[in-house]
């Protein structure tokens, strides 16, 4: 626990909000593996202001586990702390700080464990994975999981640390995020007519989201909360003043999908909307007008098997089999995408995360070490 502590204290030290450089943690993690004899490749950005760490721990010539989890953290900007968030706090059996929730608390424990599973010594390896920028869209692992693909061995079970309060999970609905710039012409409001307001043909496309978002609730999956698939618009701007129409509006949405569904089927039902019955509207009043859509970001869902091999593992690890979903989104199903069966378990609860006065318990991360040493004794030669 005292490990786990002190070395969650020196991650959370580290700003890696995912507009800032990764670096340095995972400098620091370079060097605390190579304390311990253990090698690892950093896989960088294109401009090398961020890295992916990947460490294999006992033989290399099998498959094995991987524990994974994201460095970089959401903005603290404009939230109302009453601790540093980029400092640890104790208080009251909790500990405070950005990221220790989501998910430096998983981090630490993993790093805690590097003692013992060398010691083990292990029958099968356990390798370390950690990449950046997850919170705005999945970026840094993609380049990680191209490299593991080529393994000759791929790994046996991924459990990401995500915070599930400890608890198994087996399935999250995968996210498409989308951009949508409607061109129109601008003129006098006065002559309101002769142009194409912008941000009204932009409501009609928005009106349509929401009628497919509407349909979608048709096919259900009682296994999630809510147990539909969701579509969203977020974020929206236009116009330059109240008496000039409008030439440009912008929106984004996304949509939150059943691992079962394909959440590119709503953004391509929306353009075919936007290409056959909007846009003639708008071009027979200006040629020029158009509109354009663009992939914000994407992951897949994910769906474990409940009766496969890595849900036997994790519920051997964990000591439960009362698996469960989530609703918020992980890089599992990249992993799941290239044959690696993956599992979500971790020390806290989302309710924490991204919140002012983020924060692990103390009970939690001494769970979270329980299970890793759960995992080193299974995996004991």
């Amino acid at each position: 626990m005292n490990r786990s502590r002190d070395l969650l204290a020196r991650l959370v030290g580290f700003d890696t909000t995912s507009r800032e450089s990764n670096l340095q943690l995972i400098e620091f993690v370079r060097d605390y593996l190579a304390e311990h004899g253990v090698p690892c490749a950093l896989i960088f950005n294109v401009e090398r202001s961020k890295a992916n760490l990947f460490a294999t721990l006992g033989p290399d010539d099998r498959p094995g586990i991987v524990l994974s989890g994201h460095t970089d953290v959401v903005p603290v900007d404009g939230q109302a702390w009453t601790v540093p968030p980029f400092a640890l706090s104790e208080r009251e059996g909790k500990l405070y700080g950005r990221g220790t929730a989501d998910m430096k608390g998983y981090i630490a424990c993993v790093l805690a464990a590097v003692p013992a599973l060398l010691a083990a010594p292990l029958r099968m390896p356990v390798h370390i994975a950690l990449s950046y920028d997850e919170e705005v869209g999945c970026l840094g692992v993609r380049s990680l999981l191209a490299e593991l693909e080529q393994r000759l061995h791929k790994p046996l079970l991924c459990i990401i640390g995500e915070p599930t309060e400890l608890k198994p999970v087996l399935g999250h609905k995968g996210k498409l995020a989308m951009r949508c710039d409607v061109h129109g012409a601008a003129c006098h409001s006065a002559y309101a007519p002769q142009g194409v307001n912008a941000i009204e043909y932009a409501a009609e496309l928005i009106g349509e989201l929401g009628r497919i978002g509407s349909r979608l609730r048709a096919q259900q999956d009682t296994r999630f909360d809510p147990p539909f698939s969701t579509v969203q618009t977020g974020v929206i701007s236009g116009g330059k003043a109240l008496n000039i129409v409008p030439a440009d509006c912008r929106f984004d949405f996304e949509v939150r999908a059943l691992p079962a569904q394909d959440p590119r089927q709503v953004a391509e039902q929306l353009e075919r909307y936007a290409q056959q019955e909007v846009l003639p509207r708008m071009r027979a009043v200006s040629a020029d007008s158009a509109i354009r859509f663009s992939e914000l970001s994407a992951y897949p869902g994910l769906a474990t098997d409940a009766h496969g091999q890595a849900a036997q593992l994790i519920a051997q690890f964990c000591g439960s089999s009362d698996f469960t979903t989530v609703a918020f989104g992980t890089e599992g199903g990249l992993f799941d995408a290239i044959g690696i069966p993956t599992v979500v378990c971790g020390p806290g609860s989302m309710d924490q995360g991204h919140k002012p006065d983020e924060f692990v318990s103390l009970e939690q991360l001494q769970g979270c070490d329980a299970m890793l040493g759960r995992i080193t004794q299974a995996l004991r030669r």
